[in-house]
């Protein structure tokens, strides 16, 4: 079940050189492009880097383990 008022970005990280996805729900008066400038400012790049590491790594022998009887 989604919620009908979030939105979604996709802002560019130089640091990371690499894109990250953002969902916030920002009032009818907000400023898009200086919240987005603000959030790429706070952007955590060792945890990023870390989570996308994490995601891609290959988990070696788990395919031949077996349950005893």
């Amino acid at each position: 079940m989604a919620i009908p008022n979030i939105k979604r970005f996709r802002p560019f990280c130089p640091t990371c050189n690499d894109y990250y996805t953002l969902m916030a729900i920002l009032p009818k008066d907000a400023d898009v492009d200086a919240y987005l400038n603000d959030a790429i400012a706070r952007h955590d790049h060792k945890a990023f880097k870390e989570a996308k590491d994490k995601m891609n790594k290959v988990r070696v022998g788990q395919q031949k383990q077996k349950k005893a009887k």
